[in-house]
């Protein structure tokens, strides 16, 4: 996809993203969403790995270079051990305001200061970089419904539609959509974490918890 430098986890984050309008789009669980895309790329990379189902360091003194992925791996060596599942709940607006702050650093965003009830001072957040969001959205729709075999993806093109199809992202398409490709997000899934068996089994379960947490979100209140 375009924009190399952008990590999973912000790349999520622009495909939430309806240009047309544009506005955020399932801002319900877009926070399990992005937290999902920072674990898997640091699996991806190696610096995180499953030990008997708990996401363990690999080395207490590496780093990526990128803030927003260095902040989780300092915050799961920080932690006590947990699950993966788990890690894609726990704190997870932590996560999501050090990608939106990083976006916005880099131009993707712009920070509008406003006052609730004309007192309260906030602060929203509007896309700039409309063409470089259209530009990753049609990139990742042509992975999904495209016909190149998912084994000449790159892993983490295939994250990145996997874990969008799995938050149910609108920009990524329909319900019928995704039902249509459904053999393919499988395919991408395991592309996911081609590298090794148990990275292919921690893609999987963190896309199972982006699964719960979007449908928990979805839920009707007191359903």
């Amino acid at each position: 996809m375009s924009d190399g430098p952008l990590s999973l986890p912000a790349r999520l984050y622009l495909l939430a993203w309806d240009t047309g309008r544009p506005r955020l789009t399932g801002t319900a669980h877009l926070h399990h969403l992005v937290r999902a895309g920072a674990l898997t790329e640091l699996a991806q990379r190696g610096l995180l790995v499953d030990d008997d189902g708990i996401t363990t360091p690999v080395d207490l003194d590496a780093r990526t270079g990128d803030p927003v992925l260095d902040g989780l791996l300092e915050l799961v060596r920080e932690s006590r051990p947990r699950r993966w599942r788990a890690w894609v709940t726990l704190r997870a607006r932590y996560t999501l305001v050090a990608v939106r702050e990083q976006l916005a650093a880099e131009g993707y965003l712009r920070a509008e200061k406003r006052r609730v009830l004309g007192i309260f001072p906030s602060v929203e957040y509007a896309l700039d970089r409309l063409a470089a969001v259209d530009a990753l959205n049609r990139e990742a729709r042509g992975v999904l419904e495209g016909d190149r075999p998912a084994a000449e993806v790159s892993e983490r093109d295939a994250a990145v539609v996997a874990l969008a199809a799995a938050a149910e992202l609108r920009t990524l398409g329909s319900g019928r959509d995704r039902r249509r490709h459904r053999r393919r997000i499988e395919e991408l899934t395991e592309r996911s974490g081609a590298a090794a068996p148990a990275l292919r089994r921690v893609v999987r379960e963190v896309r199972t918890a982006v699964v719960v947490a979007t449908t928990a979100a979805s839920a009707p209140a007191g359903g």
